[in-house]
């Protein structure tokens, strides 16, 4: 098993890092060959500007991957997809053993060279607690598999929408945990990655949960290095899952980390009404969760239309009414009208303690008055833009205790 990393306190060039008998070099120099691309190389110099250089992914051998999942065995395997298999396994890690998930790509698959190359290269190179960990990697012959810490609750998909009748469904403060923790993924890749990373592929069944529901970001493979300098976009070949697409990347292949701003107010919208984005066993009207939705962004009385009913009704109101300004904003067809991330996390977390005892306040209320939704639904939004600023957004005196809190 080797390790691969970069010792060096100076930043190397990119292109310097790809010479040398370095398991990270093999693997460029592999892919090119078997592939007969070499854009690869271009690919990989260009993630490796990001960050200090150091790249902590181990290298497995097939043997080692197989003996960890029982030989692939069907007991072990806890999902399926477009992308290959996942596997459960054990490895001793460390002089312990970890659990693992192995993800095993389908080698006829959509998911190629190139995916696997910015997978490993990203999770290598980044790390937060957000994102998952990638453990390490196997590319012996024509293998493709990457090792991650396992992530018991699987993703935030299987919690929250098509939930089978026995499943308990998210609860309103679970859902806002999860929310806030993505967004800080997406923050630290736009604003803390130098330079930044655009993921490209924000959605549900991307975001894996931990035990005790703390989700990380997952699926790098398509993910891009953003602007830099006086550039204001990357522009690529249009990617991703139809319906979370900011409207602008879809239509013009301009990449920026706006794009993924509006992917998370898709997201952050299937988290409060537990709707896909895009859903064709509704009826038509309702299929496009974004067109659904406008209306009722547009009448506050309507707001309440938007809860999801698994919550049944167990949610704090003023908590709903600021979330959905939240998404609202996120999904502004003017990329430049949308808020970056960073004020995205900083509403979160003023919603998180504003949140705190409004359960108990709601519950109060509607004991003295059963309407109490329909009571304070009075004013109308524009797509929860112009909406009162005591319902909507925090005060400026709430979002200093916010920063001053992430601080410490």
């Amino acid at each position: 098993m080797g390790l691969c990393c970069f010792k060096s306190k100076q930043r190397e060039s990119p292109r310097s890092r790809l010479h040398g008998n370095s398991p990270l070099m093999h693997l460029v120099n592999d892919l090119t060959v078997q592939s007969k691309n070499f854009k690869h190389r271009d690919v990989a110099e260009e993630i490796l500007r990001i960050g200090d250089g150091k790249c902590n992914a181990k290298v497995f051998t097939f043997a080692e991957v197989a003996k960890a999942t029982n030989g692939f065995n069907s007991e072990s395997l806890v999902g399926e997809g477009g992308f290959g298999r996942v596997y459960k396994g054990y490895m001793e890690l460390e002089g312990k053993s970890q659990t693992v998930a192995v993800k095993q790509l389908d080698r006829s698959g959509m998911q190629g060279n190139r995916e696997f190359l910015v997978e490993v290269l990203m999770l290598s190179l980044l790390h937060h607690s957000n994102l998952v960990n990638l453990i390490g990697y196997c590319a012996d012959n024509d293998q493709r598999m990457l090792v991650y810490e396992y992530m018991a609750c699987g993703s935030l998909e299987d919690h929250l929408l098509d939930l089978p009748p026995e499943k308990t469904p998210l609860d309103w403060n679970t859902r806002m945990k999860i929310a806030l923790g993505a967004a800080k993924g997406l923050e630290y890749l736009h604003e803390t990655a130098n330079p930044p990373v655009i993921y490209r592929d924000f959605k549900a069944s991307n975001i894996l949960l931990d035990e005790d529901f703390n989700p990380k970001l997952s699926d790098f493979g398509l993910a891009k290095v953003g602007p830099v300098g006086d550039k204001s976009h990357v522009s690529t070949r249009v990617m991703g899952t139809y319906g979370y697409c900011a409207p602008e990347y879809a239509l013009t292949g301009k990449l920026t980390t706006m794009s993924d701003v509006y992917s998370y107010g898709v997201v952050f919208l299937e988290i409060i009404t537990g709707r896909r984005a895009i859903d064709m066993t509704r009826p038509e009207s309702e299929q496009n969760l974004i067109q659904w939705a406008e209306p009722r962004f547009r009448d506050k009385k309507r707001f309440v239309e938007m809860a999801d009913p698994a919550l049944d009704g167990e949610y704090p109101t003023k908590g709903l009414y600021q979330a959905l300004a939240i998404a609202a904003m996120c999904l502004q067809e003017e990329a430049i009208t949308r808020p970056v991330i960073s004020d995205v996390v900083t509403a979160l977390e003023y919603l998180a303690i504003s949140n705190a005892g409004q359960l108990n306040e709601d519950t109060q209320e509607e004991e003295q008055e059963p309407s109490h939704h329909e009571s304070r639904a009075d004013g109308n939004t524009d797509k929860g833009g112009d909406m009162a600023e005591d319902e909507a957004s925090p005060s400026s005196s709430d979002q200093s205790n916010v920063e001053k809190e992430r601080e410490r």
